[in-house]
């Protein structure tokens, strides 16, 4: 079939995974309030375009961090590629590299940040960080990603403990997988995905690992033993974000900020940028969407530190709408993993090549050349005010 938007990809996927798979990549939390509600805030947003302009070279390039980007687009951390597409993680840092964007490794990778670097050698590779309640470990993966040449660690601090994923339970998946009738037929009927990802696996490398677990907690994603020393930690503090900033020598964003004071503390704690984010709607089921506070976050500290957005993008218009409110660039998670499900990197590649086509309409229909330079009116109903207005907080 044709793959002509990213609904056509998530279809795709649908039917390329088992159920169990799909579901754990496509849904949300509890009772799935805030994945609609995400997808609500973006599709009531109006733009406001403007005529008679000149748009016969539109510009997509963003300034992030001193580096001047193709597109406003970074591939965000997502742990399941892996369990997607064979070596996942490598076709989604492939498709970043050609593409001239970021790739955010996740900390449960299944494929680690070394063998990521040897395989995709020209990518710009972020790490993203859960801190597990070993300290010491923490810091050892840390000296790994620097190893690595990462450039960008993003810290995820929306995740205190695992969310309720009731749909998971019922259909038979959960990490570690656990055997069972239900989930023998879910893989049995979907051969290709068996074929080409779970038995390639098994034959070349044994069932897959988190692979940035030190050696000895490294364990199969089919075994239970998540050791204590790397299950997430409940007392993560704005003083471990501190101790973050004097430990790592890059740059350090943090990423699940949806309060404007928790925005205003990672200025005062000299992070380089945050990611307004609710986690796409799969940890706090009633949180607030980004696209809500976006603006607020923006205003009160985009002039002091990158300010990021996250959750929901399905369509180039929805990136616009987000760079509108205040972002600099947009995180791409679901959308880049059901490309990646369909057909690895060329899929994951399909997907980013619709959302720069889709963002340059946008920009034409609404009489903007340049995707860094949107006018705060451009939404419907939404004002800023301009960097000079501004006042420190």
């Amino acid at each position: 079939m044709a793959y002509l938007n990213i609904a056509d990809y998530r279809r795709g996927a649908k039917r390329r995974l088992p159920r169990g798979i799909f579901e754990y990549v496509d849904r949300g939390s509890e009772d799935e309030i805030g994945l609609a509600a995400i997808r609500r805030s973006l599709d009531d947003l109006r733009f406001v375009p403007r005529v008679l302009r000149d748009v016969s070279e539109l510009d997509l390039s963003a300034d992030i961090f001193g580096n001047t980007l193709p597109c406003p687009l970074i591939i965000a951390p997502t742990a399941a590629a892996g369990l997607l597409w064979y070596d996942g993680e490598v076709a989604l840092a492939r498709a970043a590299s050609q593409a001239g964007i970021p790739f955010c490794v996740a900390t449960q990778s299944m494929t680690s940040i070394e063998d990521i670097r040897a395989r995709a050698p020209g990518a710009d590779l972020w790490f993203q960080l859960y801190v597990w309640r070993d300290r010491e470990m923490v810091r050892t993966l840390l000296d790994r990603a620097a190893a690595a040449g990462v450039t960008t660690l993003v810290l995820t601090v929306d995740t205190p403990l695992a969310p309720k994923r009731e749909y998971n339970t019922r259909n038979g998946f959960a990490i570690p997988i656990v055997p069972s009738i239900a989930a023998g037929f879910d893989v049995a009927s979907h051969p290709r995905w068996a074929w080409r990802v779970l038995l390639r696996y098994l034959r070349e490398s044994g069932m897959p690992t988190y692979a940035h677990y030190p050696a000895a907690f490294r364990t199969s994603i089919a075994r239970e033993a998540i050791a204590e020393n790397v299950k997430l930690s409940e007392r993560v503090t704005w003083d471990d974000v501190a101790e973050l900033r004097r430990q790592w020598r890059g740059r350090l964003v943090v990423k699940g900020a949806l309060h404007v004071d928790d925005a205003r503390q990672a200025v005062a704690s000299g992070v380089d940028g945050i990611v307004v984010s609710s986690h796409g709607g799969r940890n706090l089921d009633s949180a607030v969407s980004p696209a809500d506070v976006l603006p607020q976050i923006a205003e009160a500290v985009g002039h002091r530190l990158t300010v990021f957005a996250d959750s929901g993008v399905r369509r180039g218009s929805d990136v616009v709408k987000l760079l509108a409110l205040g972002a600099k660039a947009v995180l791409l998670g679901r959308s880049m993993l059901y490309g990646t499900a369909v057909a690895g990197t060329a899929g994951a590649s399909g997907v980013l090549d619709i959302l720069r086509e889709e963002m340059c309409q946008s920009l034409a229909f609404l009489g903007q050349s340049s995707i860094s330079h949107l006018p705060p009116d451009l939404i419907f109903g939404q004002s800023r005010s301009t960097p000079d207005d501004r006042q420190n907080p």
